[in-house]
């Protein structure tokens, strides 16, 4: 049985005015891109990734130069000989995220990452909000890792003024402004290089790559072969393995995170992937195992040959070889550095034209931004305009200091993908936007099931008005759509259940946001920090506790594209990646965050005055999932 409806033209008395409507307009949600649907745009992207591309492209952009620096400054304040261990924590909790990503991007194989999981399961005031993060994520990340790679490109030439006048960085008298056409000009070859096509620039950040791995295999081979001659001496120290403690291992463990950041690259390319349900898992996870394989095998190495506390924090593996006899390895290690950069400045670059495609595809915003090359089969006007604004802010402005905002879109994705898999489980969208013209071919449809004439049936304009409403009841035979969860010797309804744990997942969430914004204030007295924590850490436990004893939603097997990969220890890992991620985000820094939130702020205007407005949503027509496909079956047939 499923009980149907129709309703009527009089969108007022069901939103309650405008204002209600529009607040409803914020949480639509579309359908996921299906192939029959999205072949009509004739905006095509190529298919022609398989594992290989994504590990190129996932290792390429998530191993940077930062790994050449970070492993000193870790390990002299915070872990010790234990770094290994912190990049150990730091791999695992990044692979709780990875999980969540393999399935969402195997399900839903489009363009967009996050930004289409959000606006698929939560709405599209949300989706808006974390497209919007990660655009500022990768402009900033691409420009700030430009600028890095002209001083180590000197460093090969023989020094810091070693560059050719037109390369080097040069003051402007009077402004104070330090200029880097290096950077500029290394971001344009990179732009022209995305416009060729993604799988001839997939090759050449494959070769890029490859020499950095080169370079880091290098210092393992060889690290271990001094280490061994030597004795390993930064492992008999009188401190022991961990000299700041657990606690200073977990603290590194934080620290290292961020050098994981770059394996969502891969979901970004998901529309070009020749078979997504299969190489998106596998890449994804590869990609992510080699990263954390290199950094445990580097960190254990270069512990062990210099005492922690030795340690050069700005060239810690030039030094430690250095210190035995070996300064020519320098210069291996800082092409190795350089090819780093070039590669995360590939992967950094690659991911926004796909975001921004999406976004304009959805009409949030202009359709400039959707257009794909026939030829390259690629969004050139994306990537051009991507690379024009990167290259002008890797010219002419110092982005370090605004290098903590790109964690802040990266650790948003993260967090609304965990909270999209948790969605997807237990309360999937049963319902789904088809466009305002197949108004006839939906009026057929409740024709079939429903038995009423056309006279009966409203028209909707208004696109936060369902066609079939749950204000009229219509008894309609249909196979296992009442669904029944028993549980002992209660039985809960279908409908029943997805309010329990629609609510469940609210609760979950904003006991996680308390309980690490709590426990992150320090400055709170403790009668007031040790209670709210305790509620926070009881919000969390109780949602952890009804989502597993209530069975998740039978709709999740046929949601998106079925086959593909499928997240364990849901809700369990879908929870712990909440607290890391959020924990983390809110631990970025006041100064981070009065920054983001004027480029958020930003972009509520331009979702309210633009996005909102222009939505492809906008007069939409809501059915039940279960029969959309036999409205686009029925607008497939030749009209008498």
């Amino acid at each position: 049985m499923v009980y149907a409806a129709v309703n009527s033209n009089s969108s007022g008395d069901i939103s309650g005015g405008g204002v209600v409507r529009g607040l409803r307009s914020l949480v639509r949600r579309k359908q996921v891109d299906s192939e029959r649907r999205s072949s009509s745009s004739g905006q095509q992207l190529a298919k022609a990734l398989s594992v290989p591309h994504l590990i190129a492209i996932g290792v390429g952009s998530t191993i940077g130069a930062g790994v050449y620096i970070l492993v000193g400054t870790v390990a002299r304040e915070h872990s010790g000989p234990a770094l290994a261990f912190s990049f150990l924590i730091a791999g695992i909790a990044a692979a709780l995220s990875a999980f969540c990503y393999a399935e969402l991007a195997s399900r839903c194989p489009s363009a967009g990452s996050a930004y289409h999981y959000s606006y698929i399961c939560v709405g599209e005031s949300v989706a808006w909000l974390i497209g919007w993060a990660l655009i500022l994520e990768y402009t900033i990340g691409g420009s700030a890792v430009a600028r890095g790679i002209s001083p180590n490109l000197a460093l090969l030439f023989g020094g810091e003024n070693s560059l050719p006048i037109f390369l080097a960085r040069q003051t402007i008298p009077g402004l104070d402004i330090v200029v880097d056409p290096c950077a500029a000009i290394l971001v344009l070859i990179v732009t022209g290089l995305l416009c060729v096509g993604i799988k001839e620039s997939t090759l050449a950040q494959a070769i890029v790559t490859s020499a950095n791995v080169c370079a880091m295999f290098f210092v393992i081979v060889v690290g271990v072969y001094l280490g061994f001659r030597s004795g390993w001496p930064g492992y008999k120290l009188s401190t022991g393995d961990f000299p700041f403690g657990v606690n200073g291992m977990l603290a590194g463990s934080a620290t290292v995170f961020f050098a994981y950041i770059g394996f969502d690259s891969v979901a970004s390319t998901a529309e070009e992937v020749k078979n997504p349900q299969r190489d998106l898992p596998l890449g994804i996870a590869s990609a992510l195992s080699i990263c954390c394989a290199l950094y445990m095998l580097v960190s254990v190495v270069i512990v062990g040959l210099v005492p922690y506390y030795e340690m050069d924090p700005d060239t810690p593996i030039s030094s430690a070889f250095a210190t035995h006899g070996m300064q020519w390895a320098a210069y291996i290690i800082t092409v190795g550095a350089v090819t780093a950069l070039c590669s995360t400045l590939m992967g950094s670059l690659l991911p926004q034209p796909r975001i921004l495609m999406a976004m304009a595809r959805d009409g949030l915003l202009p359709s400039f931004f959707s257009d794909v090359s026939k030829k390259s089969q690629v969004p050139v006007k994306s990537t051009v305009t991507t690379g024009i604004v990167s290259a002008v802010l890797a010219f002419c402005m110092d982005v370090s200091q605004l290098a903590g905002m790109v964690s802040v879109g990266t650790l948003m994705a993260f967090t609304m993908v965990a909270i999209c898999v948790l969605i997807l489980r237990y309360v999937p969208p049963d319902e789904a936007p088809v466009p305002s013209s197949f108004q006839e071919y939906v009026d057929a449809v409740s024709v079939q099931y429903a038995g009423l004439s056309p006279a009966k049936l409203g028209t909707v304009k208004d696109d936060t008005v369902p066609l079939i409403d749950k204000s009229v009841a219509v008894t309609v035979d249909l196979p296992i759509i009442l669904k029944q969860v028993v549980q002992g010797d209660y039985t809960v309804s279908d409908e029943k259940r997805r309010k329990i744990a629609g609510w469940t997942i609210m609760l979950t969430c904003l006991g996680v946001l308390l309980l690490t914004s709590i426990a992150s204030c320090v400055q709170l007295p403790r009668i007031m920090r040790y209670p709210l924590c305790t509620i926070g850490g009881g919000l969390i436990l109780s949602g952890l506790i009804v989502l597993t004893c209530i069975d998740q939603d039978e709709a999740r097997h046929t949601f998106g594209h079925a086959g593909g990969f499928t997240c364990p220890f849901v809700p369990l890992l879908p929870i712990v990646c909440m607290l890391i991620n959020v924990y983390l985000l809110i631990n970025l820094g006041t100064g981070t965050w009065m920054r983001v939130s004027v480029w958020l702020l930003t972009g509520v205007v331009v979702y309210v005055f633009y996005g909102r407005t222009h939505s492809t949503l906008k007069n939409a027509v809501y059915v039940p999932t279960t029969h959309v496909d036999e409205i686009y079956s029925i607008s497939r047939q030749p009209q008498p």
